[in-house]
């Protein structure tokens, strides 16, 4: 007599097409324009909060996942936009020298997990280029030898 417990799941009927098609899609490019607003709309709103914006970069793998997963024909460009509006707030930061050590290296980490994440899948492969365009953007703010920033060393894969 076993006594684990039973962790089966039993439901009704299984979800319908219109029950699947009621779920919203993800969008990082909505996600990335609603964080970074509420962001600034705080206390100290002419600073961009550098922490705030390496969470929601650190969601830019899973985005791309469900992005286009969940929304074939704009999922790509969703996650894409999402993600390139970021680093070009990095820029930003760089210009301003306000960028943090540990937001470019946030930033580092993201491409190289999406390069990877869009290497498990086929249907994503598509992405490596963007992603080889975003990481070319951070690489243009390192120092001369392509592993430091601003004399600390940086992430690279």
């Amino acid at each position: 007599m076993s006594t684990d417990p039973d962790y089966s799941l039993e439901f009704d009927s299984e979800p319908t097409q219109a029950d699947l098609e009621q779920i919203a899609p993800t969008n990082y490019e909505a996600f990335v324009v609603d964080v970074v607003a509420r962001s600034l709309r705080s206390k100290d709103s002419h600073k961009i909060n550098q922490k705030v914006l390496r969470q929601c970069m650190s969601l830019a793998s899973s985005f791309l996942v469900t992005d286009t997963a969940m929304n074939r024909d704009q999922g790509v460009n969703t996650w894409f936009v999402g993600l390139n509006q970021l680093i070009d707030l990095i820029i930003v930061l760089d210009k301003r020298n306000e960028l943090e050590l540990e937001t470019i290296n946030t930033a580092s980490k993201v491409c190289s997990e999406c390069w990877s994440t869009s290497g498990n899948w086929r249907e994503l492969a598509s992405c490596r280029d963007q992603i080889k365009g975003l990481a070319g953007k951070l690489r243009g703010l390192l120092d001369p030898n392509k592993k430091t920033y601003r004399g600390s060393p940086v992430y690279t894969a």
